[in-house]
């Protein structure tokens, strides 16, 4: 954990144990306490490369649900337009999904680029 962000550790533990020099403590100690840190600690996240805390992505996830739900009460949700933006998809960082529409001249090209 040291190696990887000493900075996130140090506030983590002063955040919860209130250890402002950790230094001074025994490994074993610090090692113990470190592990003892909550789930959506500084460093724990780090660790797991993940973004945002569980809570958030719950509710960013139930707010995305409720926003589908009411936009398909609505006329542009009957037409299939206007989409509400994802949330949760903001919140991780999450690529855009790529539509790709292909067309073709004919069905013998089509043919073609199915049996391919």
């Amino acid at each position: 954990m040291i190696n990887l962000d000493e900075e996130s550790l140090i506030c983590d533990l002063a955040e919860t144990y209130q250890i402002y020099d950790y230094k001074r403590l025994p490994l074993q100690t610090v090692a113990v306490f470190s592990c003892g840190l909550r789930e959506n600690s500084r460093i724990k996240m780090k660790l797991s490369q993940q973004t945002a805390s569980i809570e958030t992505m719950l509710l960013a996830g139930i707010s995305d649900k409720l926003g589908i739900l009411l936009w398909a009460q609505t006329k542009d949700g009957q037409k299939g337009k206007n989409r509400p933006i994802s949330i949760l998809e903001k919140v991780l960082n999450l690529p855009k999904k790529s539509k790709e529409e292909v067309a073709f001249a004919s069905a013998e090209e089509f043919e073609s680029t199915r049996n391919q």
